[in-house]
């Protein structure tokens, strides 16, 4: 795979930090919470060894130096392991809740809440759906998804390579942990086969062979070209062979579960037919499992049958206010549009494809282009306090991750870890003209300011700098980080921020009345904020019933793409028909497998924004956008419905 990799220099936040009172900024501490604080620092530290990949991705071993070897081994999915999994997370939640709240600080009590909801909520996904019997793109993502973290963690060691030789030790212990990890996936399938709890048939295509043979292919390819490239030292040649070795076990072990998947699930694997008995959908979450989820998961006093109802007319809105928009554009480039506002805005749309990159390379440096537009404007206008030397490291998406980013996503350094840093991914379009002209000029900026800055990039590297008022609970991701399984407790705050970051830039200022974006920029950050709406709508509908699978596919490309006319069956004759269907439907593919995380942008961005009017209204003249958002940071990524009173309280004291 081809790596297009911008090596900028990594950020250094230049703040200052408040005392720690050891409860997240909030109230005093109390007597109860140091004892509080053990307990959950107790739970944290097991969970991380018994996550071994949000281990890593968050870098326990800079929290606890226990936690060092985790790095070198995988999840037991194992159904002994499980079951004292379960009867620990039953102590530690009867521990917490012998607590007494009304002793504790503000947020200390945050703590606790999180905590006991975690635990809640891995507890359920055991006993309540056995998700371990489908979970198909965990058991086929996790290993890669923990490697990569791990290798962009790793130590600099010279001008061009990376990792100690204990670093690249674990590396090839975790290597050969997959062999493992893959037969007790199979054996939890199985059991999932014979209670009937089986994995929806689209994953059984796309994540049981294609990303896995993707998989295999890493393991037998790039590991090894990446360990022969960044291995330095004097034990460089064994490493590398014994990585080798170890990658060449694990790319068989992919195989032979590509091999287990076609044979357990598939009549014709070429033409991947699935077998009756598991070929009709069974990604809906249902309507109990999503309220569950909603209040449990990401703190929401709502349902799936009021947000489901209450998204249209935002929708609808959103749409109004791009008619209006492209017609002013039309008007100032002189040109002639129809008069159906829908077909008008397509126009719009098509006029302004045809100035896109001619290749992903250039696509990838017009990303880049415009994160650093975005940081110069943000300075000049003092959205925030940003340091000189702020800057972005944009990457092409590695190939296994290629199936689930459409588009461009973040992952962040490790917070608990002093060296790595953040990726702003970008998927490349294999130069594919269609794919290009989606990504055009206009359309770029909203997408970098979601991913890069005011977004996640900055989003994350401000709590990293600020981890030390952030309890270590506020950082889990529990179920997974990224996949079917994840509790997406984190993506209301996260995502949330995404969103609220892409319409930041479009607000006045006193020195740029019209914010950060061109007219046509700002159509698409409009249709950005569309989509998002739209998922709201899609994913409470596809969970419970109220949308089918195509029907949400049709509905997304004549919503978001203006592009009239049913996606089911295929429209050949219409080239840009045909390529809205099929982004479509991979969101919808993507929406079907993650519920409840399509949500989380809109309702989060939402959060944030009465959260800032709430605010605005109590501080009057004193109210502070900038002191605003980095108390709202300083929370870390858990829901605003945990902190929100708290957060209100904190910013009357700082008056």
């Amino acid at each position: 795979m081809r790596t297009l990799v911008v090596r900028i220099v990594a950020l250094s936040l230049l703040v200052s930090a408040c005392g720690r009172n050891g409860t997240s900024g909030t109230a005093p501490a109390t007597n109860q919470d140091a004892a509080l604080q053990s307990l959950l620092h107790t739970y944290v530290v097991e969970f991380l060894r018994r996550n071994p990949t949000v281990n890593t991705y968050l870098g326990g071993a800079g929290l606890d130096s226990s936690l060092a070897d985790v790095d070198g081994t995988l999840r037991d999915y194992s159904t002994g392991a499980l079951e004292r999994e379960d009867r620990w997370l039953d102590g530690m939640m009867k521990a917490l809740q012998a607590s007494d709240p009304a002793l504790l600080s503000s947020g200390a009590q945050i703590d606790r809440e999180v905590a006991l909801a975690q635990i809640q909520f891995m507890l359920h996904q055991h006993r309540a759906r056995h998700y371990q019997q489908r979970s198909l793109d965990t058991y086929v993502s996790e290993p890669f998804r923990a490697l990569d973290w791990q290798l962009q963690g790793m130590t600099p060691t010279g001008t061009t390579t990376y990792g100690t030789e204990t670093e690249w030790t674990l590396v090839i212990r975790r290597v050969r942990a997959v062999p493992l990890f893959l037969e007790l996936a199979q054996q939890q399938l199985r059991i999932g086969v014979t209670a009937g709890n089986t994995p929806d048939p689209r994953m059984l295509r796309r994540d049981g062979i294609a990303a896995a043979e993707a998989t295999a292919m890493y393991f037998g390819e790039t590991l090894p070209r990446l360990a022969s490239e960044r291995i330095g030292g004097d034990h460089r040649v064994q490493l590398v062979a014994d990585l080798n070795e170890a990658a060449a076990r694990a790319r068989e072990a992919y195989t032979a579960f590509t091999d287990f998947v076609a044979a357990t699930y598939f009549d014709d694997r070429a033409a991947q037919r699935v077998k009756a008995q598991f070929a009709s959908d069974r990604f809906a979450l249902g309507e109990a499992e999503y309220d569950w989820a909603l209040e449990n998961n990401l703190r929401l006093d709502t349902t799936a049958a009021q947000i489901y109802e209450d998204a249209w007319p935002i929708v609808q809105d959103t749409q109004a206010r791009m008619i209006d928009l492209a017609r002013d554009i039309g008007l100032q480039h002189h040109w002639a549009l129809p008069a159906d506002g829908p077909t008008a805005v397509r126009a719009v749309f098509n006029e302004l494809a045809k100035d896109s990159p001619r290749s992903d390379t250039e696509m990838i440096a017009w990303y880049r282009d415009a994160a650093f537009r975005l940081v110069d404007y943000g300075r000049r206008v003092g959205l925030f306090d940003i340091p000189a030397d702020y800057r972005l490291d944009v990457v092409e998406t590695p190939l296994p991750l290629q199936s689930s980013i459409d588009g461009a996503a973040y992952y962040p350094a490790p917070p608990f870890k002093k060296t790595g840093v953040g990726r702003f991914y970008v998927t490349p379009t294999h130069d594919n003209k269609a794919a290009l002209m989606a990504n055009n000029r206009a359309a770029i900026a909203d997408l970098a300011a979601h991913e890069g800055f005011p977004g996640h990039d900055w989003h994350f590297k401000v709590m990293s700098q600020y981890k030390g008022l952030i309890a270590p609970v506020r950082w889990l991701t529990p179920g997974a980080v990224e996949d079917s399984s994840s509790m997406w407790e984190d993506s209301m705050a996260a995502e949330g921020w995404g969103l609220y970051a892409e319409g930041l830039p479009a607000e006045p200022q006193p020195n740029a009345a019209t914010g950060f974006y061109s007219p046509e920029e700002r159509l698409y950050q409009l249709q950005g904020k569309l989509y998002r709406d739209l998922r709201v709508r899609i994913d409470s509908g596809i969970h419970t019933g109220r949308l089918s699978y195509d029907q949400a596919t049709t509905l997304f490309s004549e919503v978001v793409d203006f592009l009239p006319g049913s996606c089911v069956p295929s429209p050949q004759r219409d080239p840009q028909k045909r390529e809205s269907c099929e982004a479509a439907e991979r969101a919808i593919f993507r929406y079907s497998k993650w519920p409840t995380q399509a949500i989380t942008y809109r309702l989060g961005r939402d959060q944030i924004i009465a959260l800032r009017d709430q605010a605005h209204t109590a501080l009057g003249s004193a109210f502070s956008t900038k002191t605003f958002h980095l108390a709202y940071m300083k929370q870390g990524t858990i829901p605003p419905g945990y902190f929100r009173d708290a957060l209100l309280r904190e910013l009357q004291v700082q008056r």
